[in-house]
């Protein structure tokens, strides 16, 4: 079974930027897709981000469009949210998960990391 480890969260001021990292204890499956989500108290998980682990064809939310960049290190087993232009309606703890295919529903991701916190300051 892979484990995920997040790291790279904290707390930033509007408009700074953050770096999250995956890490996965084992070698990713080349159909798998990593994602990222993220989660507010009382919310449901939302999809911010996905990347195919063979191919690197990536997908970001509407929402995260043109501040957020989701890349792999296929040598490092890692995955990557660079995210950029922080609003304050950005924090959240944010996941990294792997599904077996494309998928934007959390449900539909097998595993998942602890998350890490990301608090944008206004």
């Amino acid at each position: 079974q892979v484990q995920l480890v997040e790291s790279g969260g904290g707390l930033v001021q509007a408009g700074g930027s953050l770096r999250l990292s995956c890490a996965a204890s084992a070698r990713i499956f080349s159909s798998a897709y990593m994602g990222w989500f993220r989660q507010t108290p009382g919310k449901e998980r939302e999809f911010v981000a996905a990347i195919s682990w063979s191919i690197g064809t990536t997908y970001h939310a509407d929402s995260v469009k043109g501040r957020f960049t989701i890349s792999r290190d296929n040598t490092k087993n890692t995955v990557y949210l660079q995210m950029n232009s922080l609003k304050p309606e950005d924090t959240a703890v944010y996941y990294c998960a792997i599904a077996y295919g494309l998928r934007y529903r959390s449900n539909d991701y097998a595993y998942w990391g602890q998350g890490t916190q990301v608090t944008v300051s206004s």
